[in-house]
């Protein structure tokens, strides 16, 4: 469900955040095994998605962390930097970010929307990625978490389409 077509940059009101997939506790294991947030030893997803639009959802390399360069380049592969103007948490790693283009920050700490400054619309998708991943799979490997992910943001840009079955079809069939 990986779409070529996703290489278009994003433009407009763009949210991005991120997210961390993968275990829970388990009995008689420390809490401190499976924080919640960046303090985490689970995967890191970055989101990206335009107002009323598509999204791009990328599960970087675990290893590098999500600081500013990862972040810049995430921004830079996937959302048109002239016109576009993005939306942020008020994680430090996305402070650099309007040296890049117009950036706005909603610091959940205070209120989670200010007008049209939030991030409910990634947040939104997360919600719906994790329900799909613990109500329909259970569980996912890290190996095939990028998978998984394309799969719940191609639902996401075609959730309006009603022959999003057939047109699925058709392309796994190859005749599309």
């Amino acid at each position: 469900m990986y779409e070529p077509a996703q290489r278009n940059l994003l433009q407009g009101v763009v949210e991005m955040d991120e997210t961390y997939i993968g275990g829970k506790p388990r009995k008689g294991k420390k809490d401190d095994d499976n924080k919640r947030g960046r303090g985490t030893k689970k995967q890191p997803v970055v989101g990206m998605v335009e107002r009323n639009g598509k999204i791009k959802a990328k599960v970087p390399p675990k290893d590098k962390g999500l600081g500013f360069n990862r972040l810049a380049l995430l921004i830079r592969e996937n959302i048109d930097t002239q016109k576009a103007v993005l939306i942020t948490d008020e994680y430090r790693g996305y402070s650099p970010i309007s040296k890049i283009l117009p950036h706005y920050v909603i610091n959940h700490q205070l209120s989670y929307a200010d007008g049209e400054i939030h991030t409910n619309t990634i947040e939104s998708f997360w919600a719906i990625l994790k329900r799909g991943i613990i109500g329909q799979y259970h569980k996912v490997s890290i190996k095939h978490l990028s998978k998984y992910v394309d799969e719940f943001a191609y639902r996401w840009n075609n959730r309006k389409n009603k022959n999003m079955f057939q047109q699925t079809l058709q392309k796994a069939l190859g005749v599309a």
